[in-house]
């Protein structure tokens, strides 16, 4: 909006809201009154849109901004919101703006062309799978690789179909996308990819889970968890009381198809007195796990102890004195979907001195998202570790006392009295 025409659209504003306002005083004057009144004027009125904005349709800053402070967020873009704000009850396909017509057959001859060029792409695919491998110079190690380029390429394409399409756009924003289309698996990722996984990548950087823990990793899950009806930020402190039972996760993939991982909670600064270091303890690992993009809720409690879990939740703690503990949840992917025989791999395990990297390199398995939280002690801590059974929560942590070198002891003989 202008400068010059901004005190004009502030007045025109105030008048609507006095007119409204005006309105409904008349009909609540009117409804007490001892005669008969006309349906015109006992209709209810509707609230005002100033002090009662809707989401959808909501264009003023200043009325979003409102909304924000009430704990609602506007749908979709303000063009959008502005265009259904003027247009009421018409379909979103038929909005009457011309600009938008003539760009919607541009974007639906375009459209339609993609859909060819994703025929031949299957045409294409299907004649080279019943080629015989010995045809070719490179086997069927040649054939594979072509047949997983001209995959890549018909994903592609099909992005390519429905990336401009207003109403695609329309249901991602309202929340109604099925990820098991690729252009919704695409928009979700690249959302993702714009702010969440950086804020994912510094937390685990900075506080040290890569290398720590883990070698390196490259997200290409969204992990959430969820202690309760408490969602957790990546390193944020829970307090005992919450994190004594098994949290739920989402592990949200942008990939096609399922994958079976491996989940590890790890705390990565038990102290160790006598060494005067930190050693490693693992407090659950589970393995066999399957998710997929549209299932990506992993419930740590439900977990099947008979073909899944090899450590059982342990409360996480940290001693009175000792800095606070980072309990890293590291993500692996087991290779190729094959399970892991938990009978022989719980030959192997222990809590205390757990490392990831022994675990990877015994079943190899690879990285492929991590998230950590932190806990410390607290007024809870105490009784949790009772009730789990587990030993030191009267003993408290302290720094030891270190003496200066002889040459920088104090005369304090010659000091005055």
């Amino acid at each position: 909006m202008a400068p010059s025409r901004a005190p004009s659209a502030l007045v025109l504003h105030s008048l609507r809201s006095l007119n409204i306002e005006a309105c409904s005083s008349r009909v609540a004057l009117r409804a007490f009154s001892t005669t008969s009144a006309t349906c015109q004027e006992v209709q209810v009125q509707k609230p005002s849109y100033y002090h009662n904005p809707d989401p959808a349709t909501v264009h003023v800053p200043r009325l979003e901004r409102k909304l924000i402070r009430d704990g609602k967020f506007p749908i979709g873009s303000r063009r959008r919101r502005a265009a259904l704000a003027h247009s009421p009850g018409i379909p979103f396909d038929e909005l009457p703006y011309q600009c938008f017509q003539e760009a919607r057959k541009i974007l639906i001859a375009d459209r339609a062309e993609k859909l060819k060029k994703i025929e031949t792409e299957r045409a294409r695919i299907a004649r080279l799978q019943e080629v015989d491998p010995s045809t070719f110079p490179g086997g069927d190690a040649y054939k594979q690789r072509r047949l997983r380029s001209m995959t890549q390429e018909l994903e592609k394409l099909k992005i390519l179909a429905d990336i401009n399409d207003p109403n695609v756009k329309r249901r991602f924003e309202d929340g109604l996308g099925d990820l098991n289309k690729p252009i919704y698996r695409y928009l979700a990722d690249r959302k993702w990819r714009e702010y969440p996984r950086k804020v994912l990548v510094q937390r685990i950087t900075q506080m040290k889970v890569v290398p720590d823990v883990i070698p390196n990793v490259d997200p290409i899950l969204d992990v959430k968890i969820v202690f309760g009806n408490t969602v957790v930020q990546p390193g944020e402190f829970v307090e005992s009381h919450l994190s004594e039972y098994p949290c739920r996760l989402s592990l949200q993939s942008y990939e096609r198809g399922e994958k079976m991982v491996t989940i590890a909670v790890v705390d990565a600064d038990v102290p160790n007195v006598e060494t005067d270091g930190f050693d490693f303890r693992c407090h659950f690992l589970a393995s066999n796990i399957v998710i997929s993009p549209t299932e990506p809720i992993v419930d740590l409690a439900r977990l099947s102890p008979n073909s899944q879990v090899l450590l059982p939740w342990m409360p996480p703690y940290a001693q009175k004195g000792s800095p606070y503990h980072r309990l890293s949840i590291v993500i692996l992917q087991q290779k190729d979907n094959i399970p892991i025989d938990l009978e022989i791999a719980k030959k192997k395990i222990q809590r205390d001195g757990f490392t990831v990297r022994s675990m990877m390199s015994r079943h190899m398995l690879s990285p492929i998202s991590a998230s950590l939280f932190r806990t410390q002690w607290d007024d809870s801590t105490a009784a949790v570790m009772e009730r789990a059974g587990i030993e030191g929560a009267e003993v408290e942590l302290k720094r030891k006392k270190v003496e200066p070198l002889p040459y920088q002891r104090r005369d304090t003989s010659r000091m005055r009295g």
